[in-house]
């Protein structure tokens, strides 16, 4: 396959949203209207039947909540689709974030009942400053929730973005009935169906036609074309172009939980996404039509598969073309690469690849030489740019209840930070590990995992820290003077670089005043800049 066809049929994009939006059964959905798993849950391991495909961690079966970012790949219409279904949790955002970064588009899924919420927002900010386009998906229409024309006002209001509605419903709640496509002008009629792809939906191509007012009732059929009649009005005509560069989304309604509004949403998408779209390096624009090779890590993950202690990153391609047992450049570390099994995903499912293209996701076995925001290429040393790092927010020192598996606590807590999970400070004397999160999940997750996957248990116990700042200076006089009268708030990264853990943002403040030799980093972005120079 030439790599311009191959580019021109990809489409890769993420599904965002707050927790209990209903973004993992849309996920789900799009799966089953691709032909991708054949029920609901449906996946090869009967085991985990019963929970929904993109969750493959045990935590998240039992929690009911994504903490990781999945990978899922079918074909549709004539497409080659990636998802990236993401954590909603507001404690995960950091891994939504960086994720963000290998899609070209969202689809942003939004409760009708509770409307715009906290994390829908920053999540939208992340995805304004990248100009990436938004599609939005109002789910579980089958609920009573807010008036249709308040929440597109709130949407509009709240995300700072024009909307058009593509698809629109008919009542909601019990008085569901089904939504109209604008786009296509025609309509289908509500089936609730929670596991398979209804067959007998009926579709009507004329919104005038008498049918309809025998199908849904006189009042539903009119109020229908008089809500059609004032978005004609009030709501520009859909312009492609527009939702490319970012500045409008178009909107759809429907019940994913029921798979209604889906295919309508799949439909769509595959016609007016973009393709895979190029990304920025600290020596300039690579396009993905370049011929040679290039991606970026944006996520590590380890024991995937908790019968095999693999470690695998997650590699976007952005350009050339990605073959199997071909040696690559790992600019960081400055050496030649190959990797003998690159997989391609389905959720916890993976499969061997021989090549891949620009906007596909594979995953590399790795034994410890990825770090997130590493990039492969072929020919000219350069980076990719804009992998967002996290400055922690709670710190937590990391306690061993069995000294007996102190190896496995310390390979275990230091493989989950390579994933970008957390920040791991260590403190001397005594080599005290302080964990640093954004989030009060994070710490239960990592315990959750370091007892089930590397067999060590531990707690955390609270530290008063405000914040991490990394610290740098040419002065070695003044570097000598901070580090002994701040002995007992330093620590050093998993990399050995030089950290202050900041009781107080006053303490902060004061340390920036009287050492102004000194820089003190907000975040480990400098990092990557140090490696690579």
């Amino acid at each position: 396959m030439k790599n311009a066809e191959a580019i021109e049929k990809r489409r890769t994009f993420g599904i965002i949203s707050h927790p209990d939006a209903g973004k993992t059964t849309l996920t789900e959905k799009l799966l089953l209207f691709g032909g991708a798993i054949q029920s609901a849950g449906a996946v090869k391991n009967s085991k985990i039947s019963k929970t929904a495909t993109s969750d493959f961690m045990e935590i998240e079966k039992q929690r009911g909540i994504s903490v990781a970012t999945s990978v899922m790949a079918f074909e549709y219409g004539g497409k080659q689709i990636n998802i990236l279904d993401t954590p909603g949790h507001k404690d995960f955002a950091e891994d939504t974030f960086r994720t963000l970064t290998a899609v070209d588009s969202v689809i942003l899924v939004v409760d009708v009942a509770n409307g715009v919420e906290e994390q829908t927002k920053k999540l939208m900010e992340v995805c304004r400053m990248r100009k990436t386009p938004v599609i939005i998906y109002v789910n579980k229409m089958d609920r009573e929730g807010k008036y249709t024309f308040d929440l597109l006002d709130e949407l509009e209001q709240h995300l700072e973005i024009k909307v058009t509605p593509l698809t629109w419903p008919i009542g909601m709640g019990d008085r569901f009935k089904g939504v109209y496509n604008l786009f296509d002008k025609n309509l289908n009629l509500f089936q609730a169906n929670k596991t398979k792809i209804s067959t007998d939906i009926v579709s009507l191509s004329d919104i005038n036609d008498s049918k309809l007012d025998e199908l849904v009732g006189e009042a539903p059929a009119q109020e229908l074309r008089e809500d059609i009649e004032v978005i004609e009005g009030v709501y520009d005509e859909f312009s492609r172009e527009d939702y490319l560069s970012g500045d409008i989304a178009p909107v759809f309604f429907g019940s994913a939980v029921n798979n209604f509004g889906v295919k309508e949403l799949l439909d769509t998408f595959c016609r007016i996404s973009p393709s895979p779209r190029g990304r920025a390096t600290d020596a300039g624009f690579i396009e993905p039509s370049e011929d040679k090779f290039s991606g970026f890590v944006f996520k590590i993950h380890a024991n995937l598969d908790p019968k095999h202690r693999d470690r695998i990153a997650f590699l976007r391609i952005v350009s050339g073309k990605f073959e199997r047992n071909t040696f690559y450049n790992h600019v960081r570390l400055g050496k030649k690469v190959k990797f003998p099994n690159p997989t391609s995903f389905m959720a916890q499912d993976k499969s061997v690849i021989e090549e891949a293209f620009p906007g596909d996701v594979i995953g590399l076995y790795d034994t410890g030489t990825f770090k997130i925001g590493d990039t492969l290429n072929e020919g000219a040393d350069f980076m990719f740019k804009g992998i967002p790092n996290f400055s922690p927010e709670i710190f937590q020192e990391l306690e061993n209840l069995d000294p007996l598996k102190s190896k496995q606590l310390d390979k275990g807590i230091r493989q989950l930070m390579d994933e970008g999970l957390a920040q791991l400070f260590i403190q001397q004397p005594g080599n005290r590990k302080i964990v640093g999160t954004v989030g009060q999940l994070q710490f239960e997750v990592i315990a959750y995992r370091l007892l089930n996957e590397y067999g060590a248990n531990c707690r955390f116990v609270p530290k008063g820290y405000a914040k991490a700042v990394w610290v740098t200076s040419e002065n070695s006089e003044q570097l000598n003077s901070f580090m002994r009268s701040k002995s007992n708030s330093l620590a050093k990264d998993k990399d050995d670089n030089l950290v202050f853990l900041a009781e107080t943002s006053f303490l902060l403040t004061m340390a920036e005043q009287d050492y102004p030799d000194i820089t003190f980093h907000k975040t480990s972005a400098f990092k990557l800049e140090k490696q690579f120079n």
